[in-house]
């Protein structure tokens, strides 16, 4: 089977500058075959270095149409060890770079930045802990537009800045947990021309208590004659009543250090009051930090977005790529490999002709290279 444009073409072109690690007497396999066969790999069901080569093994043919192999297909421990070599920050701008061919993201589109542990990613021998990524999530055109490894002696708050500042946010909707709330991050958002949507917690002293004793103070006044938008949704669901009520206050001149706080234009409350068959409604309250001019709606659905990172992306590397089960340690390779389950993620949620979940279109992509020449070239 030939292809007059090969499937990667596009895809790959954004690799090209990738420095090769290696020495370069000892090379036999060419840098971009193997990036390449990995990313078919992984799309493909592969979630080690051996099931790679296995895969390369047996579609050596198909990918001999459009890749080099000048001495085959290279072994498990030769893919092994151009990724634990391979530099991280390189391969992240290649992914950027391609991402960012294939983003178009529409006014006030929602960003969400959230962080992972893969979970068996530590290593006791070398006393290295888990790694833990952020990444950043487009909830609408359900897409990872990057991801940056936290230092192990640091944590988020300094990972995510790292992050934003690589990512196109002009017009989008940012919205962080209560790790990301720091003036600093809600300048830097600003600076970039998006708006953010903070959620406000216990470990912000002062301002939390101040937050949320206004908006105990204005539902005791029922709101009368205080500026404020609200806005309710009801879900219902196999017995399940869920109520979600939404308010926006204007009012945040007074509150503490309120001016330090970068574009902070308003603050919200986020009630949900869950109903079970046969059981007490539990009730809780969410608070957050709002730079938007206006649109409790736009409020509302942009924080139900920022738990789409969580079920699209956290729960399906989980679930239809095993990430918490990877054993991949050494080197640079775990977040090497974080960045190439979550370009082929990006593949598969693209690619719309198959009806089916990400695991299931992983199999059919195994089995069916028409199919997998469709995702190859769903985006880019």
């Amino acid at each position: 089977m030939s292809h007059s444009v090969p499937p990667t073409d596009s895809l790959l072109s954004h690799f090209e500058n990738l420095e090769d690690p290696r020495t370069g007497y000892l090379i036999e396999h060419r840098l971009v075959d193997i990036v390449a066969l990995t990313i078919c790999a992984v799309v493909c069901g592969a979630e080690t270095w051996v099931d790679i080569e296995a895969y390369g093994q047996s579609k050596v043919d198909w990918l001999s149409t459009f890749l080099a192999l000048p001495h085959g297909i290279p072994s498990h421990d030769t893919i092994s060890r151009l990724f634990a070599q391979l530099d991280p920050h390189q391969l992240q701008d290649c992914f950027l770079s391609w991402v960012q061919t294939v983003a178009q993201l529409s006014a006030g589109a929602v960003v969400a930045v959230d962080g992972k542990t893969l979970r068996r990613s530590y290593d006791r021998g070398q006393g290295k802990g888990a790694i833990h990524m952020v990444s950043a999530w487009a909830a609408e055109n359900r897409l990872v537009l990057g991801q940056v490894k936290v230092d192990e002696k640091s944590n988020e708050i300094t990972a995510i800045p790292e992050l934003l500042k690589v990512l196109a946010l002009n017009g989008c909707i940012v919205t962080l947990d209560a790790m990301g709330t720091q003036k600093t991050i809600a300048k830097q958002i600003i600076d970039q021309g998006a708006d953010y949507i903070l959620s406000l917690k216990g470990n912000h002293e002062g301002l939390y208590e101040d937050v949320q004793q206004i908006f105990t103070w204005a539902r005791q006044q029922h709101f009368k004659n205080i500026p404020h938008e609200v806005y309710q949704t009801i879900d219902k669901g196999h017995g399940r009543l869920e109520i979600r009520r939404h308010w926006l206050l204007d009012s945040v001149e007074h509150l503490v250090d309120a001016d330090q706080w970068a574009g902070l234009k308003r603050v919200g409350l986020i009630e949900s009051e869950r109903r079970l068959p046969g059981q007490d409604p539990t009730i809780t309250q969410r608070y957050y930090l709002v730079s938007l001019n206006g649109g409790v709606e736009r409020f509302a659905q942009a924080t139900r977005s920022h738990w789409g990172i969580e079920n699209g992306l956290h729960w399906c590397l989980d679930v239809a790529f095993h990430e918490d089960d990877s054993r991949i340690r050494s080197g640079y390779a775990p977040q090497n490999m974080a960045v190439i389950r979550h370009l082929a993620l990006n593949l598969l949620s693209q690619e719309s002709s198959a009806k089916v979940g990400k695991k299931a279109k992983r199999l059919k992509a195994g089995w069916d290279n028409t199919y997998l020449t469709k995702v190859l070239a769903s985006v880019g």
